[in-house]
């Protein structure tokens, strides 16, 4: 699944069931010893995928800990994503010299809960939203545009530190192609990180999950391309959900 919505330079890895506990390295397990059984499986099973993907990019073997936000701390040169939710988990990294940020975010395929659409979504996102509803009724594309914004912030966050809203993103979904753009609005922002201020993604639905995901090149795009659209075929003032 994870792979429909990454380019070939990036490596993944999922899962659709726990892993032992006894899978993590005692520095991982010592990050969620307090937690309940629930999180630290999941905990667990991303940090295997993570793992996985980690070993198929060629990278040592070492613990994955993380920062005080609870985002992964990476091995130096590779960026990395990670997500989580019922019955799917996923990582996804790759060498920093050919990818500059990556964000991928997994949801349950059901509706956001009654309230939260309006909260998280732009005007122009929420008519979007149910012209799709119309047109596509078998997927719920409220928790796309949730997901969407999610791997829009884990792509954005750990290389600007800078807290990015809801509403500082404008999303929009091609429901054919599977794909979704970006576009950061605040000019600050912009001026601050221009490589970082529109995005280019794709989205899958199956099995009762949506997964989405953005890879942003760390060279400029050539032909004319946007930033963050790679060439293969294919916050949020909050920390991640799925850290």
């Amino acid at each position: 699944m994870i792979e429909e919505v990454l380019p070939s330079h990036v490596h993944a890895f999922e899962a659709f069931d726990h892993v032992p506990l006894s899978s993590l390295h005692p520095q991982e397990a010592a990050l969620v010893a307090r937690s309940v059984e629930r999180r630290r499986l999941e905990f667990a099973t991303a940090r295997h995928c993570a793992h996985q993907a980690l070993d198929a990019l060629g990278a040592p073997w070492a613990p994955l800990l993380a920062t005080p936000r609870g985002l992964p701390v990476w091995p130096g040169g590779v960026r990395g994503a990670i997500t989580h939710t019922t019955g799917y988990h996923a990582a996804a990294v790759a060498h920093g010299s050919r990818v500059a940020a990556l964000g991928i975010d997994a949801e349950p395929d059901r509706p956001l809960p009654r309230g939260v659409l309006a909260s998280i979504a732009l005007p122009q996102e929420i008519t979007q939203v149910g012209e799709l509803a119309a047109r596509h009724p078998s997927l719920n594309w409220d928790k796309l545009l949730f997901s969407a914004k999610e791997s829009v912030y884990k792509a954005w966050f750990p290389q600007t530190s800078l807290a990015l809203s809801f509403e500082d993103a404008l999303i929009r979904i091609d429901p054919v192609r599977r794909t979704f753009s970006a576009r950061v609005l605040p000019p600050a922002l912009v001026r601050a990180h221009p490589g970082l201020s529109s995005f280019a993604g794709r989205w899958t639905a199956r099995a009762g999950t949506v997964l989405t995901a953005i890879t942003v090149d760390a060279a400029p795009a050539t032909g004319g391309e946007a930033a963050g659209r790679h060439p293969d075929p294919v916050a949020l003032r909050r920390p991640p959900s799925h850290p």
